[in-house]
């Protein structure tokens, strides 16, 4: 089995890809540590978002979505074909939590545009992993 060396994209991709999915890395253990002093530092409209209980199915979609995603990440970089099935359980956490998100929570149009980026990243990156295997970037 031989593989051909990806072009300049590729890597440029991989890693704006790790870079997304490490900001929501960050957006989770942010979410999943902040402290009550955390907390009252912030904006009033931004500490009533903490008081919100989310199902424990949601946080754990969140974490699936999130940690998929940055493995995914890094197999792209170290040119595995493991990334293509990551990005796929990333995807499904961020559908599932964005489902949840959807259904329970008001949001306005600006509001909503954050997460429906997210499962559009989320459906370009299994495209991308997908179509770098199938061209042997990927072993």
């Amino acid at each position: 089995m031989t593989t051909t060396k990806p072009p300049v994209w590729f890597w440029i991709v991989s890693v704006l890809a790790l870079i997304w999915n490490g900001l929501g890395v960050m957006a989770y253990l942010g979410r999943a540590f902040a402290t009550d002093e955390m907390i009252a530092a912030l904006p009033p409209e931004q500490q009533a978002e903490f008081l919100v209980e989310y199902p424990t199915w949601y946080t754990a979609a969140f974490a699936t979505a999130v940690f998929a995603g940055v493995l995914g990440a890094l197999c792209l970089l170290i040119r595995k074909k493991w990334a293509h099935i990551l990005f796929v359980l990333s995807a499904i956490g961020a559908i599932v939590q964005h489902f949840y998100l959807f259904k329970n929570v008001e949001m306005t149009g600006a509001q909503m545009v954050m997460p429906v980026l997210v499962i559009v990243v989320c459906v370009f990156l299994i495209y991308f992993a997908r179509n770098s295997a199938a061209k042997g970037w990927l072993k």
